[in-house]
């Protein structure tokens, strides 16, 4: 049987290199936007915006009646977010938390019950390994992405029982235009307390996507996923030393660890 698999945020970046990917091999696959375009190609794109219940729910029945099933979400639509903590407003906040974490969320939800009803499925969200080290000024993304690692090994426990995995990708800095689409806090412009090290700290981040390789690595991730009876929880993509990071947190001394980050994010 043809597995339909729906994938936010596919009109650009890891969402849309996942969709071609699978697509190619044999998936029927949808993807989202909020402002989807005409064409149609080797997927179906439809309007969806993850941060509206009514858009959310109109958007899975759209699948559900086109293809009368859904076999795989991947909650992939997401912003990157830059700027001193101190610098940051509560709305702000409240808008990076409505899209990466409410968000996927609102997907879940909707699409849990049907899951259940068909007694199998596969949720795929999508981290980052800023969600296992928090990031100076990339904070509250790190935040974001540290609640959906929680919640994705909440779920996963929860709904096994039903026949649903649930799986965490981890990517590192990929070039896409995640790094073009970077929103920054309105203060990071005023205020002269964190500005030098804002600076320089963004300019390490942004050069590392830069020369990150193609998201079509990820995509290759996905489908092995898919093709695994019994997924682990998670899976890292990224450049070894981006990875390596993760496991040095745990071998160093904490103080360490952050002095090596500092050093590196130039910081000090």
């Amino acid at each position: 049987m043809e597995r339909v698999v729906l994938i936010t945020g596919a009109s650009s970046g890891i969402g849309e290199a996942c969709a071609r990917h699978l697509a190619k091999r044999g998936y029927l696959v949808y993807g989202t936007s909020r402002h989807p375009s005409g064409e149609e190609g080797l997927f179906r794109m439809i309007r969806m915006d993850v941060d509206d219940d009514r858009s959310v729910a109109s958007g899975i029945a759209q699948v559900l009646q086109d293809a009368g099933r859904l076999d795989v979400i991947v909650n992939n639509a997401g912003f990157g977010f830059a700027g001193a903590i101190e610098d940051t407003s509560i709305e702000e906040v409240r808008a990076l938390f409505e899209t990466n974490l409410f968000g996927l969320l609102r997907v879940c939800w909707t699409v849990l019950p049907r899951m259940r009803e068909q007694g199998s499925g596969t949720i795929v969200n999508i981290s980052s390994l800023a969600g296992r080290i928090g990031l100076p000024y990339q904070g509250l993304y790190s935040a974001t992405k540290y609640a959906v690692e929680g919640l994705t090994e909440a779920l996963r426990m929860e709904v096994r029982p039903f026949g649903i995995n649930v799986v965490l990708i981890e990517p590192g800095d990929f070039c896409t235009g995640f790094t073009s689409n970077r929103r920054y806090t309105t203060a990071s412009k005023e205020n002269p307390a964190y500005r030098e090290r804002f600076q320089r700290a963004i300019k390490v981040a942004e050069s590392d996507e830069m020369k990150g390789s193609s998201p079509e690595r990820i995509a290759r991730v996905l489908d092995r996923i898919l093709r695994e009876r019994s997924p682990k929880v998670r899976y890292s993509v990224g450049a070894p030393s981006q990875r390596m990071a993760v496991v040095l947190k745990k071998a160093l001394p904490g103080k360490l660890f952050e002095w090596v980050l500092m050093k590196y994010y130039k910081v000090r």
